[in-house]
């Protein structure tokens, strides 16, 4: 088996297909620079990420596949796991060597793991869309820090972008330091710096960048779910599998 190590990029992943049938491997391994630990004893491949063979694989997976299943390998790879990397290779490969169709084989374990994944990103994604709260900074910036699993960032852009059109926001991944700012006419990729005493904890920022009225709104919300809440209907299992404890950090009124 062949080692390849590539970015971690999706460009670097589709260059690791290229350069695998140009080297006509046919066994390889592949894995990315943050999960590679060198082997004195065994070799390895560096792919160096180039866009015109990235391209030149997306456009054998176009003629092969659908806009859905085009999807799935993009949200595939945006889970950031070792194991769906290497089974985007695999697939990526067997959809291509393979007639129009191949992708519904599920009994190949390259296509039921990207269809796996793919639920599980996706799963992600709509979680963050419901539980995401947006707290308004003195600027007068709607503003969101998260910590998902999964690098669904890129997947939130049409949804925030269509429900709060007339609103500045933004939203920011501290697991993965880079966030989503719309300033009312295009989303663009930011990354801030944060200083020690400016970094915010995962469920609220520092009150000297809140609006001043963001306290009240806080406590008036808290306000309106102890109020519709009915204790005699309180069924805390069904409550949790609908709203997993690990998102109680996001949620305003889930704070003391």
């Amino acid at each position: 088996m062949e080692t390849y190590v590539f970015d971690g990029t999706l460009e670097g992943l589709l260059t690791a297909v290229f350069d695998s049938y140009k080297k006509k491997s046919t066994n390889v391994k592949l894995v990315s620079e943050q999960h590679f630990h060198p082997d004195v004893f065994q070799q390895h491949f560096t792919v160096i990420s180039e866009d015109e063979k990235a391209k030149r694989v997306w456009a054998g997976l176009r003629k092969k596949l659908g806009k859905e299943w085009l999807l799935n390998v993009y949200k595939t790879f945006l889970s950031e796991q070792p194991d769906a990397f290497q089974h985007l290779l695999v697939f990526a490969c067997y959809i291509i060597d393979n007639p129009q169709g191949a992708e519904e084989n599920y009994g190949h374990p390259s296509v039921l793991a990207v269809s796996q994944w793919e639920r599980k990103v996706h799963r992600e994604k709509h979680r963050m869309e419901a539980f995401i709260r947006f707290q308004k900074t003195s600027d007068e910036i709607f503003y969101s820090h998260i910590e998902p699993d999964f690098n669904v960032l890129p997947l939130l852009i049409t949804h925030f972008r269509n429900r709060y059109a007339d609103q500045k926001w933004i939203i920011y991944d501290l697991k993965r330091k880079y966030g989503l700012f719309y300033d009312l006419e295009k989303v663009e990729e930011i990354v801030f710096d944060f200083s020690e005493e400016m970094s915010p904890r995962l469920n609220a920022l520092p009150a000297q960048l809140l609006n001043e009225k963001e306290e009240l709104y806080t406590i008036l919300w808290k306000d309106y779910f102890k109020n519709v809440n009915i204790p005699a209907r309180k069924n805390m299992k069904l409550h949790i599998r609908h709203v997993p404890k690990r998102y109680w950090k996001y949620l305003s009124e889930k704070q003391p």
